[in-house]
């Protein structure tokens, strides 16, 4: 007689493609959210637009920290267009199905640019300490453009790699049924509770990449604020200390609403685990976050706004 995980594998071609769960049943309020996340999709596209756009092309902005700063819009950028055009496809047409391959592109991209963009923050914190705060005369020397440049390539190639590896760990598994996806993309956790076979494996690999991918670049940011906080507690002036610390409060901001939201996620014990809360804070993670990036960063920045108003004084005058 064959077991259950043998019929399981011998129906592994029975689900071609998935189907995700209704926000909600009421059409006015999957008219209402619509209208929000297409207003805060737009916003996020403009500003992070916007962004790379002022420190690709001006001559003031061409330093290591507007380098690694256009990187990280341009990742939230595809962060975000991975997950919510279909989201807004969904909440109005009636068929919210997607397809096998369709579900595990979108999971791939999702994870790949997540991780990268941990790994980019982690380097971003190193461009500011102990580069900016302890050694600033040496700054522009030691952080020439190939040391950017291979930072970045790392971070972009290893990421590529995991996410390969990743994806491969879920899709691989045999999926014959249910195959309702109580989310609004192709994530982790609510696409192993479809697998018919034992996940334990695939639970613990996936765990391993998120400790590895999460943690190891968040600690590595806490050291190097720590060390950014001693060096600034040493500086005598007050006005000198406020200075300082302005020099990377809004990665700062950045970080905490980034590495908090995915650690919540993906690091917080099963029994804990919620669908609808997920759903809600994956929201914030896709749609909120990215849009407040180009805030955080321009409104605390005195260059980039200096810069945005030499940009459109030259597009008024032409």
């Amino acid at each position: 007689m064959k077991s259950s995980e043998d019929m399981a594998s011998k129906n592994h071609t029975v689900v071609t493609q998935f189907f995700f769960v209704a926000f909600s049943n009421i059409l006015e309020l999957r008219v209402s959210l619509f209208f929000l996340v297409l207003l805060l999709y737009l916003i996020t596209m403009v500003g992070n637009v916007l962004i790379i756009m002022i420190t690709v092309v001006d001559p003031a902005l061409q330093s290591p920290m507007y380098f690694f700063l256009w990187n990280l819009e341009f990742l939230k950028i595809g962060y975000t267009s991975s997950t919510i055009p279909k989201m807004l496809v969904n909440l109005f047409s009636e068929d919210k199905s997607i397809s096998f391959l369709g579900c595990a592109t979108q999971m791939y991209f999702f994870s790949f640019l997540g991780i990268t963009e941990c790994c980019l923050l982690a380097a971003m914190a190193y461009d500011c300490h102990p580069l900016v705060i302890c050694h600033p005369l040496r700054y522009t020397t030691m952080m020439i453009r190939g040391v950017c440049l291979q930072l970045s390539s790392v971070s972009w190639l290893i990421r590529v790699l995991v996410g390969v590896g990743q994806t491969t760990f879920i899709f691989p598994l045999p999926y014959c049924g249910p195959n309702s996806i109580n989310h609004f993309f192709c994530d982790l956790p609510p696409l192993l509770k479809l697998a018919c076979t034992d996940t334990y494996r695939n639970e613990i690999a996936v765990y391993t990449i998120a400790v590895t991918f999460i943690m190891v670049p968040f600690l590595l940011i806490l050291v190097s604020y720590i060390r950014i906080l001693h060096a600034i507690l040493s500086i005598l002036s007050a006005a000198g200390r406020s200075k300082t610390f302005s020099t990377c409060s809004s990665h700062l901001i950045v970080v905490t609403l980034f590495f908090g939201s995915g650690i919540v996620t993906y690091l917080r014990p099963k029994s804990s685990y919620s669908l609808g809360s997920d759903k809600l804070l994956s929201l914030f993670c896709s749609v909120v976050s990215p849009m407040l990036n180009p805030l955080i960063f321009s409104l605390r920045n005195k260059e980039v706004k200096e810069a945005l108003r030499r940009v459109m004084a030259r597009k008024i005058f032409i």
